[in-house]
This record gives structure tokens, sequence and C-alpha cells, in this order.
């Protein structure tokens, strides 16, 4: 299991995990959680898969088991940004306008989308060790761009589970419960700082970004 990081320069490299990423997503938000987002009915895809974004994606051979995407907030693409400062001018349906202010946008702050573990990673160690991956490789990429925080609109119960791998995530507006799945989101500041002996809690080369133990006493 290790991390890898791209974005569309890398297709030559990483064209398999980028589909393979496409697919999962397809599987969690439009299977699992029954979201209205574009899809072909193998892979997921948006306004947002620009030649802008960047992705920090989990991989085991050659599948990926988890992944998420970043992006500048102050990116714009055609008529789009980024997530949040769309849905604030109204351009997208199921996020409350009013639960964003944009001026929180700048060169120093990014945002986090779609990120997602595989259900076929079933303990407790293994989805932990996901997520520290993804998280880790996020930071990594939009510290290396001058970033210090990103921002990423997620289930209330993200606080928790990223103080588990060592992420400060800071809840800055208050939760609204989707219509689409039920589950309440809010929108979280996290800062890029990489939680490095964390990773080695659990297992993690920090140098490598892959597994190379099972350390069960890191659960919890």
């Amino acid at each position: 299991m290790r991390n890898i990081t791209f974005d569309m320069s890398r297709m030559d490299e990483c064209g398999w995990a980028y589909y393979d990423f496409l697919r999962l997503r397809k599987s969690f938000f439009v299977d699992n959680l029954g979201w209205d987002i574009p899809h072909d009915g193998v892979v997921e895809m948006d306004q947002y898969d620009t030649p802008l974004a960047h992705y920090s994606v989990v991989v085991e051979g050659r599948k990926v088991i988890a992944g998420a995407r970043c992006q500048p907030t102050t990116t714009t693409w055609g008529r789009y940004s980024n997530m949040l400062n769309d849905a604030a001018s109204g351009f997208l349906d199921g996020i409350p306008k009013q639960l964003f202010d944009t001026k929180l946008c700048g060169p120093d702050v990014w945002e986090g989308t779609r990120l997602v573990v595989a259900d076929d990673v079933t303990s407790t160690l293994g989805r932990m060790q996901c997520l520290a991956l993804v998280i880790d490789g996020l930071i990594r990429v939009v510290s290396a761009r001058g970033a210090t925080s990103f921002l990423t609109l997620s289930p209330l119960p993200l606080q928790r589970t990223a103080a588990l791998v060592g992420l400060s995530a800071e809840r800055i507006t208050p939760g609204y419960q989707s219509y689409t799945d039920g589950r309440e989101y809010a929108i979280f500041r996290c800062k890029a700082e990489r939680a490095v002996e964390r990773l080695k809690q659990l297992g993690i080369d920090p140098e490598t970004h892959e597994v190379v133990g099972r350390n069960l006493s890191a659960v919890g």
C-alpha cells in the first residue's frame, strides 16, 4: 500500500491510477450514496477534473483503494472556479449558498474534494492508513505550491477521524443535512502540516509514502 500524487501532466505515468480513482468515486458517491453527478456507468468525473487539479491516491498493486482531489481556491476554468466558491455563487445544487464565505479563498488556501476509501478496505488500521496516506499526499502537494491550509466540505465526523491520523481540522461553518444522502456536512479548515510522527506510528514510511508495518496499537 503506497501513496502517489499526480496531475494531468503525468497521465503517461499515472493515467491508470487516474481512471481507477474515477471508477472508485463512481462506486462510492453514485452507487453507495446516490449522488446525482455526471458518470458513464463506470467512472464519475465532473467540471473540476481539469488540468489544474491534483490527485493523491493510495494504490495496492495496480488498484486504487483510496484518494482525493485538490486544487487552489483561486482556480478558474471556464465558468467554474472551485466547488465551494461555485456553491456560494449558486452554480451547484445541494450545497446552501450561504454556507461558504468566498473571502476565505486565497493563494495560500486550497480545496480538497472527493475523499474516498474503498469499502473493501475493512480493517480499522487499513482505513486509517489509507486516510493518512491520502491526506499526507494532499499536504505535500499543497505545501509544495505555497499553501498553508486547505478547505473541505465533509461529513461532521471528519474532525475526529482527522485527529486520529494527525490532521488538525477546524470546523468553520454550521452543519447542514444533505437531501441526497441524509448525512450532515460542514466546511473544515485543515492545516497543511505533515504528521510525520503519526505516520510512523501507523506503520507508514514518511519518505517513501508506503506502508511498511502493521502497528495495531496505533488504532484509537
